[in-house]
């Protein structure tokens, strides 16, 4: 009797996950759509970005891309979208990130290192979730500072 009470508790929360992730228009693959973006010259960028659901409902999102020197990048964050700072792997230019939720379809983000931010923005995903606009402000590595609106296309 446990072991079917356990079965259907474990059910019911993985559907759980499965319907918040079905309902965040962020949720999914996105790829850089480079005609309808701004990025600096020799700065580098996400080409794809996608954003999973993962355990105790936490959102993972992995990049992947170039860097500056336009070797290939990739970087992971999971946690949530509640405003507090969680660790990001993969990139010499940042430690953590946060992001809040503004509304349905709006996040803001903080990009740290060494508990200092180096960078802020806003990302929308548009009213019909077919792309998602990312505008960023930030201190480069070498003290630079340098802004950036990419779009991207679902997938």
């Amino acid at each position: 009797m446990k072991l079917r009470t356990l079965a259907s508790s474990l059910v019911v929360c993985l559907f759980a996950l499965a319907l918040y992730a079905a309902e965040n228009p962020n949720m999914g693959t996105w790829k850089l759509n480079e005609a309808k973006s701004k990025i600096p010259a020799g700065a580098g960028k996400n080409t794809a970005v996608v954003y999973s659901a993962a355990a105790n409902d936490m959102i993972k999102v992995t990049t992947d891309g170039v860097d500056a020197s336009g070797k290939p990048s990739h970087s992971e964050w999971t946690g949530k979208f509640d405003g507090k700072p969680y660790p990001v792997t993969g990139t010499d230019s940042s430690d953590s990130r946060s992001y809040t939720a503004k509304g349905e379809r709006t996040l803001d983000l903080v990009v740290m290192k060494g508990g200092k931010t180096v960078a802020t923005g806003k990302i929308e995903v548009a009213k019909d979730g077919k792309t998602r606009m990312v505008d960023i402000d930030g201190t480069s590595p070498d003290g630079k500072k340098f802004k950036e609106k990419s779009t991207y296309d679902k997938q």
